[in-house]
C-alpha cells in the first residue's frame, strides 16, 4: 500500500490542529462536559468553584455512621439537600471532587440513582449507606457541595468526605460538625463488637451477640470470682467517689492459666453484666488492630477491650529476631489512655511467662493478675453439674463421686466433651425408651477420653499442658501425676507490682 502523499499528511496535519483547538475551546467544553460535571459547575457561582476543596478521611468502619449523621444533620433546620449519586466506567480509578469541579482527567461521568451499602447498625438493623454521592446543599452558609466517596477497588478500602464552594474555615466547621453528630449518634455506643481483619487490612467492626451468663454458670472459688468482679464491675459501679477521691478509672485485668480452664467463659460472664460499656473482643489476627480499637474505645468510653490470647503478640523482645510491633501498639495504647478514663483492658493468656514484664507486672498496664487452674474435687463437682444440667444423667452419689475422680487434672473443656459422649453412648444404644445418661455411658465415655490413643484429644480439651512448657497451639496430652498440686489452690491471685 503507497504511503500518503505530502499534500495529503498536510491537510491531515491542518485537520487535526483544528480539531485539537476545537477540543480546548469554550465551545467544545460547553458540550463536552458530563452530566456530574455540568451539575457542579452550574449548582455552585464562580467564586465558589475557585475555593480549594477540604477533604476529610474516616476509618471504612466508620461508615455508618456517618451516614447516621448525614441524615440527622440534612434535616437540620434551614438547610436543604438533594443528593444525586453518579457512575463511572468500570475498573476506572476513583475520582475526586477536585476533578469534578475542573473538569479535567475525568472519565465520562453519567447521573444515576446514588449506590447504597446496606450496613448493619445494630445487632438486627440495617442502614442504607451512600457509597458515591455528590450532595447539593443550600443553608445559611450559602451553596456548596458535599461529596461521600467510598471506594473498594485498587486498594485498601478508603471512605473520604470532601466539601467544595465554601472558604476553609467554613468547609472545616461542616466537618466538625458531622463528626459532633458521628460521635453523639455512634451506633457502635453500648453494643458489642466483633472486632475482624479484612483481606486486605482493614479493620471491621461486627455487632456480637452478648453472651447470657450468670454467676453460677461461672465455676470458681467464691474468693476468685469476687476479685474478678471488683476489679471489672466494681470501680464501673463506684466511678464518680473514684474519681472525687483522685483515683484512676483505667485499669487492666489479666487471666492466665492453662487451655480449657474457663478464662473465655469468665470472660463471656464478664462482658455480658457490664451492658452500659462498649465492648470489643479482638482475638486472633484481630489482635493487630489494638491501636485503633483504643482510639475508639476512649471516644466510646466506658468501655472494654478484650484481647484474648494475647501472649500471641505480646512476647518478650527477647525472644525470636524481632519485636513485634503489634506489641508497642499494645502498650501505647494501655499507656496513651488518660487516668480518668473509664477504660479495663481485659486480657487473656495460656503463657504469662512469655508476656512482656512491662505488660504483665507494671501498673497502669496491667495491675491485677488471675491465674485459674485446673478445677479440684469441689470444682469438678460444680462443673459436672453445670454441663449436666440440659444432659438426662441419672447417677447416684457415689457414681458421681468415683467419676470426679477419676477426672483429677482435666479441665472445664474435658468436662463439657465428658458429657457430649456420655449422652452420644446413651443414643447409640437405640433400645433406651427414655433415652437417660447413667454411669455406663459416663464411663465408656470417660475410658475412650482417657485410652492412650486419645493423648492429642486430650491435648486439645487442654489436659496435661504445663502453662511453663505448652508450646503455641498444643500440650502434652497426659494426665499430670497424682498427689499434692502447685500453689495454694485451683486458682490463685497475684496482684501486679
Amino acid at each position: 500500500m503507497a504511503g500518503a502523499s505530502e499534500s495529503e499528511a498536510r491537510e491531515f496535519a491542518a485537520a487535526f490542529r483544528a480539531f485539537l483547538e476545537w477540543v480546548h475551546s469554550d465551545e467544545a467544553g460547553a458540550r463536552g462536559r458530563s452530566e456530574v460535571v455540568a451539575l457542579v459547575a452550574d449548582y455552585l457561582d464562580q467564586d465558589a468553584l475557585g475555593r480549594s476543596v477540604v477533604t476529610r478521611a474516616l476509618p471504612p468502619f466508620e461508615h455508618v455512621n456517618l451516614q447516621t449523621a448525614l441524615d440527622a444533620w440534612s434535616h437540620e433546620p434551614g438547610r436543604h439537600v438533594a443528593v444525586h449519586g453518579f457512575s463511572i466506567p468500570p475498573h476506572h480509578v476513583p475520582v475526586t471532587l477536585q476533578q469534578i469541579l475542573t473538569g479535567e482527567g475525568l472519565p465520562w461521568l453519567r447521573l444515576s440513582a446514588p449506590a447504597l451499602a446496606d450496613l448493619p447498625n445494630g445487632p438486627a438493623s440495617t442502614l442504607a449507606c451512600l457509597e458515591r454521592a455528590l450532595l447539593l446543599v443550600e443553608d445559611a452558609d450559602g451553596r456548596y457541595v458535599i461529596m461521600v466517596n467510598f471506594t473498594s477497588e485498587h486498594g485498601p478500602p478508603s471512605l473520604d468526605v470532601e466539601i467544595a464552594g465554601l472558604r476553609v474555615d467554613a468547609a472545616q466547621a461542616v466537618h466538625a460538625r458531622i463528626a459532633e453528630l458521628r460521635h453523639r449518634l455512634n451506633v457502635y455506643r453500648g453494643h458489642l463488637l466483633d472486632v475482624t481483619i479484612t483481606p486486605m487490612g482493614g479493620v471491621s467492626l461486627g455487632f456480637g451477640e452478648v453472651p447470657q451468663l450468670a454467676r453460677d454458670d461461672v465455676v470458681l472459688p467464691e474468693a476468685v470470682i469476687d476479685r474478678v468482679e471488683r476489679h471489672a464491675l466494681g470501680i464501673a459501679a463506684h466511678r464518680d467517689a473514684l474519681l472525687g477521691a483522685g483515683q484512676h478509672l483505667k485499669r487492666g485485668l489479666l487471666l492466665y492459666g492453662p487451655p480449657g480452664t474457663g478464662k473465655t467463659h469468665t470472660t463471656r460472664y464478664l462482658i455480658g453484666q457490664m451492658a452500659r460499656y462498649t465492648r470489643f473482643l479482638l482475638t486472633g489476627r484481630a489482635l493487630q488492630a489494638i491501636g485503633s480499637i483504643a482510639e475508639l474505645a476512649r471516644d466510646l468510653q466506658p468501655a472494654v477491650i478484650v484481647l484474648e490470647d494475647v501472649d500471641l503478640v505480646a512476647e518478650h523482645r527477647g525472644f525470636g529476631p524481632g519485636s513485634s510491633s503489634v506489641l508497642f501498639d499494645l502498650l501505647d495504647a494501655m499507656d496513651g489512655a488518660a487516668p480518668d478514663a473509664d477504660l479495663l483492658f481485659l486480657l487473656t493468656t495460656n503463657r504469662a511467662d512469655l508476656l512482656e514484664p512491662a505488660l504483665a507486672a507494671r501498673p497502669g498496664r496491667v495491675d491485677v493478675a488471675i491465674e485459674i487452674d485446673l478445677p479440684d474435687d469441689a470444682g469438678r463437682k460444680r462443673l459436672l453439674s453445670l454441663y449436666g444440667r440440659s444432659v438426662p444423667l441419672r447417677l447416684s452419689e457415689a457414681e458421681r463421686q468415683e467419676i470426679i475422680a477419676r477426672m483429677e487434672g482435666v479441665t472445664a473443656s474435658f468436662v463439657k466433651e465428658l458429657l457430649r459422649r456420655a449422652m452420644l453412648e446413651s443414643l447409640q444404644e437405640g433400645d433406651s425408651p427414655d433415652r437417660v445418661v447413667t454411669a455406663v455411658h459416663t464411663g465408656r465415655a470417660l475410658d475412650d477420653l482417657l485410652d492412650a490413643g486419645q493423648k492429642l484429644t486430650r491435648s486439645l480439651l487442654g489436659v496435661g499442658t504445663d502453662p511453663e512448657t505448652l508450646a503455641a497451639g498444643g500440650g502434652a496430652g497426659a494426665l499430670p501425676p497424682r498427689g499434692p498440686r502447685r500453689g495454694p489452690g485451683w486458682v490463685s491471685y497475684a496482684p501486679g507490682r
